[in-house]
C-alpha cells in the first residue's frame, strides 16, 4: 500500500504544481493585458479554477504528511502508545469526514458536469468540481494507510512488551 500512496502523492504534487504554474501564468497574462489596455476575460476564470485544483491537491498531500490536521498540544503530553491511539482516532474521523466529502463531491460533480465556463463555454465546470472527489478519495486512502501503519506499530510495541 505504501507504494500506491507514494505514487498517488507524486501525481498529486505534480498536478498541483502544474495548476499552480498555470495559475501564475494566467495571472501574469491578466496583469500584462490590463496594463496594455486590453482585457482577456478568460484569464480570471482560468486562474480561479486552476488555483482550486492546486489547493485541493496540496491539502490532500498535507493530510498524508500529517501536517493538515493535528492536535500538537495533546500529542506532546501523552505516551507514544496513546499517541498512536490518538492518531488512529483522528485518522478514523478523517476517513468518515472524507467519505462524506467524496459522496457529496460526486453529487456536485454530477449536478454541475454540463455547466460551462462563462468566458469559455467549450470548457465544462465538471472538470473543476472533479477536484473535490479526487482530493477526498486521496485523503481517505492516506488516512487508511496511516491507520494501518499505526496498528502495525502498536502490534510491534505489544510484541516487545510480551517478550520482555
Amino acid at each position: 500500500m505504501d507504494k500506491l500512496i507514494r505514487t498517488i502523492e507524486k501525481v498529486q504534487i505534480t498536478v498541483g504544481i502544474i495548476f499552480l504554474v498555470i495559475f501564475f501564468l494566467a495571472t501574469i497574462l491578466q496583469i500584462i493585458t490590463r496594463y496594455l489596455g486590453m482585457s482577456v476575460l478568460w484569464t480570471e476564470e482560468l486562474a480561479n479554477y486552476t488555483f482550486i485544483w492546486a489547493i485541493f491537491m496540496g491539502a490532500a498531500v498535507m493530510v498524508n504528511h500529517k501536517e493538515h490536521f493535528t492536535f500538537d498540544m495533546l500529542k506532546l503530553k501523552i505516551s507514544r502508545k496513546n499517541n498512536l491511539y490518538l492518531n488512529i482516532f483522528i485518522d478514523g474521523l478523517l476517513v468518515v469526514f472524507n467519505l462524506f466529502i467524496t459522496m457529496y463531491g460526486f453529487q456536485l460533480l454530477q449536478h454541475f458536469w454540463n455547466y460551462t465556463w462563462e468566458t469559455v463555454p467549450a470548457f465544462k465546470m465538471g472538470f473543476v468540481w472533479l477536484s473535490v472527489p479526487v482530493m477526498s478519495v486521496a485523503m481517505v486512502l492516506y488516512s487508511i494507510n496511516h491507520i494501518m501503519n499505526s496498528f502495525n506499530t502498536l502490534k510491534k510495541m505489544n510484541g516487545k512488551e510480551v517478550n520482555n
